[in-house]
């Protein structure tokens, strides 16, 4: 005899009852790494460059600590440099993927190679659904065995682990599963291969259009003053002459990419706080800083292999000075007011005095001082158009720079000023010099510029006035329709001035 409990009777009148539903087991815990995975950035090298820009005549303890590890290294510049971590280009996607599953209860943690204190600082912002992070603190460095030996320990029951690099191979072989982020089409089949793999997340490879926009190949237009005292000179007719200059733009061209992508490396945290400059490839991740250390040496030696190859060793000089110039403007002086103008009309006034020792032309007052004033009163042009904008954000002064909301009205003044005398010595110059060069047939046709030009920088004021003008004046002339047939207008002019 079979006897029943009530309950088991009043269950039996109800009939055959459906099987118990199984309960889904928990997910394993997501361990997640940082750097490349939940951003598009590396932070040893954030802050390894930090140091470098804040403390340059420290930079060589770096190798000190590099030889005693990579995780003391990243331990001292832990406790040397800040982060702003409100910045850094997070990875939307993985950051999603990972808070959906914390909402359903899985654990999720930040298992990173960097420093353990900087990592929980950044994550406690970036992703602070994780439970815990784990980092390298100081005497071992979490990286690919180790970390792996790491979680396992930590979770011995099993983990999924979400990387982008092959170091984190040796992770997934540790792993019960693999979320794999990237660009990389082959480490996903490797994680494929080594571990269950949950998910890929892909992120966007670098193109060609990338690396374009890193070496500023827009800006090039300006090294085109090479030519100018070619043009000026009378050597038109010099094949050999246009050749050594053609060397000259392509070798500035390269070496001056190389000081905009350490320029963009060095200002990182300014241009991601900035409106238009958080898009460069650098500062928004779409191109890693390990790439730009590697490329800006390599295009700074092809540029100076140019410009020696051409044997002249004045252009090598002036081409040094203008390097050395510019390193300057990057580190420190742009950050000065009203001198930070005056040296970019002094980097354009080298590009002058660079065409002009390759040609072997001696250097004209007059085209000096036109270009020093001209070039400084459109730099002003640049400054007054971010002050400008600043106002109109509510902002009191910009990332970067020394100038605050209220300095636009003396910046124009100088600005507009500084063109004026610019006409000014051009016309001085159509007075008393233009007749005695006798390779113009026609000189009267100059007399064309100084209006043409006026009319130019004219419009340049006024839609600067009305916050319709770009952050960059030369580059805004390059597209913009009246700019275009102003300048062939003057060019116009000149061609008739010296063949007709």
């Amino acid at each position: 005899m079979v006897y029943r409990t009530e309950n088991e009777s009043h269950d039996a009148q109800k009939g055959p009852q459906r099987p118990p539903r199984r309960m889904q087991p928990p997910s394993p815990p997501l361990a997640l790494d940082f750097d490349g995975t939940l951003v598009r950035t590396d932070l040893l090298f954030e802050k390894l460059l930090r140091f470098m820009k804040q403390q340059p005549l420290s930079a060589w303890l770096a190798l000190v600590w590099i030889v005693q590890g990579r995780a003391v290294l990243k331990r001292k510049l832990a406790e040397r440099v800040k982060l702003n971590v409100e910045t850094l280009p997070v990875r939307e996607d993985v950051v999603a993927y990972a808070r959906a599953h914390a909402e359903r209860g899985r654990v999720v943690v930040v298992a990173t190679a960097s420093d353990v204190e900087t990592a929980r600082e950044a994550v406690a912002h970036i992703a602070p659904f994780a439970r815990e992070v784990i980092g390298s603190d100081g005497r071992t460095n979490l990286k690919s065995r180790a970390k792996a030996k790491a979680l396992a320990a930590r979770f011995p029951e099993g983990f999924v682990y979400a990387g982008d690099s092959r170091a984190d191979i040796k992770v997934w072989r540790e792993a019960q599963g693999a979320v794999c982020v990237g660009r990389s089409p082959s480490l996903t089949r490797i994680a494929e291969q080594t571990t269950q793999l949950e998910t890929a997340i892909p992120d966007r490879r670098p193109s060609l259009d990338t690396w374009i926009r890193a070496f500023r190949v827009h800006q090039w237009t300006k090294n085109l003053l090479v030519f100018a005292p070619l043009l000026l000179s009378g050597h038109a007719g010099d094949l050999r002459a246009w050749l050594v200059s053609a060397v000259g733009f392509f070798g500035l061209g390269l070496a001056a990419s190389a000081t905009y992508i350490l320029n963009d490396l060095m200002d990182l945290d300014d241009d991601r706080a900035h409106w238009t400059k958080r898009h460069r490839p650098f500062a928004s991740g779409d191109l890693t800083i390990a790439s730009g250390l590697i490329v800006a040496p390599l295009a700074l030696a092809a540029g100076f292999a140019m410009v020696v190859s051409t044997l002249n060793w004045a252009a090598l000089a002036i081409l040094c000075v203008y390097l050395v110039t510019s390193l300057a403007y990057s580190l420190r002086i742009k950050r000065v007011p009203i001198l930070d103008a005056t040296v970019l009309g002094a980097l354009f006034t080298l590009r002058l005095a660079l065409g002009a020792a390759l040609v072997y032309v001696p250097p004209s007052p007059w085209l000096f001082v036109f270009s020093m004033v001209l070039f400084t009163s459109l730099s002003f042009a640049k400054r007054a158009t971010e002050i400008m904008r600043l106002a109109a954000r509510g902002l009191q002064s910009a990332p970067g720079r020394g100038y605050r909301a209220g300095d636009a009205n003396v910046v124009i003044s100088l600005g507009v000023s500084l063109g004026m005398i610019a006409l000014l010595v051009m016309v001085l110059f159509l007075i008393q010099e233009v007749e005695r060069r006798d390779f113009y047939g026609s000189p009267e046709f100059l007399w064309l510029t100084p209006p043409l030009l006026g009319l130019w920088l004219g419009r340049i004021w006024l839609l600067l006035s009305r916050g319709e003008l770009d952050d960059d004046p030369v580059a805004f002339a390059i597209r913009d329709r009246v700019s275009i047939v102003l300048g062939a207008g003057m060019l116009a002019a000149f061609c008739a001035a010296l063949l007709v």
